[in-house]
């Protein structure tokens, strides 16, 4: 038996301005956390920001593949 390519996810071109948006906010997340971890390690405020990233990051992998959410529920199973 052959194995196919599978194409790439179809998504739409205002999930990908989205995902732009989303990435570049990341970004800057990514960013004040570094930041922050070199100026004060145990500052509090790094555990915000660092599950406003994640939740970003979830978001951001919701958009490119409508269909995650589908296979955790499965997983969840």
């Amino acid at each position: 038996m052959r194995a196919t390519r599978l194409s790439a996810p179809v998504v739409s071109s205002h999930a990908t301005v989205e995902i732009e948006r989303l990435q570049s906010e990341l970004t800057s997340y990514n960013e004040r956390i570094t930041e922050l971890e070199r100026q004060h390690p145990e500052a509090s405020k790094l555990e915000a920001l660092k599950a406003s990233a994640l939740l970003l990051a979830r978001r951001i992998d919701e958009l490119r593949c409508p269909n995650s959410t589908d296979l955790t529920e499965l997983l969840a199973k």
